[in-house]
């Protein structure tokens, strides 16, 4: 059986635990009459993929299926970045900076291509000339166990595309993480970027992996960039503001 679209993409925080929010997702969707019909039933098919937050904050604070209902339910085309959803407990450095939910888009011509992602990395951000949001530090401390940071990220673009080269964006995104990310994809990092297609405009495949790639690194900085201090954790402006003290 192939399944040819998906219903919802689900980010979350709260490691393994914040998974039970799918469940919600999937059944606000199977309300409204969405899914893949199965004959008996209509399936959502939610992909899903959740980052390790449970060092910041309350480890118990976890979102479950009411949290998913609830992200569904209201979503819409406005997107709040920062602390918001998926990012709240994201860091960077680790514990260098606050991380969070960013988004972006780049266009060429018909084509547009839009990232959104939670991020929760290992390594530091970096601005638009290459340059670390902060200086490195003499000893970078490692954090408990491989793969407790992270970047999860979505490339959604208007154009007509088949799985291969949907896949192919995808890669492209996570070209995006290393353009804005040093070190990116380390061991400490399980790196995941989901990407769709609403098939409506024809774009060379070249120009939007050129856009993919642009568009994750600038939604990456804009995340950091609109992340405010959490649990000791500072924000961007508020670790400059601390160097320079």
């Amino acid at each position: 059986m192939l399944v040819n679209e998906v219903h919802a993409v689900l980010l979350t925080g709260g490691s393994a635990f914040g998974l039970a929010a799918a469940d919600g997702v999937v059944r606000h969707l199977e309300e409204q009459g969405v899914g893949f019909d199965v004959g008996v039933a209509r399936v959502p098919i939610v992909p899903a993929a959740v980052l390790f937050d449970l060092a910041i904050g309350d480890a118990n604070a976890r979102p479950g299926a009411g949290e998913g209902y609830a992200a569904c339910r209201d979503a819409g085309t406005d997107v709040p970045q920062g602390n918001v959803g998926a990012g709240t407990g994201a860091r960077v450095g680790p514990d260098r900076l606050k991380g969070g939910l960013g988004t972006a888009s780049a266009v060429e011509g018909d084509a547009v291509v839009g990232a959104l992602v939670a991020v929760n990395v290992f390594g530091m951000v970096l601005d638009e000339q290459g340059e670390p949001f902060l200086p490195p530090l003499e000893e970078e401390p490692a954090p408990p166990f491989p793969g407790s940071n992270t970047v999860l990220g979505v490339i959604a673009t208007n154009a007509k595309l088949s799985k291969e080269r949907a896949h192919l964006l995808a890669l492209a995104g996570l070209d995006g993480v290393a353009a804005a990310v040093r070190p990116a994809h380390t061991i400490f990092d399980g790196d995941t970027v989901f990407s769709l297609a609403t098939g409506v405009a024809d774009a060379p495949q070249s120009v939007l992996e050129g856009l993919a790639e642009r568009a994750m690194a600038e939604a990456i900085r804009s995340a950091v960039r609109h992340a405010e201090t959490l649990a000791g954790v500072p924000s961007l402006q508020d670790a400059r503001e601390g160097e320079t003290a």
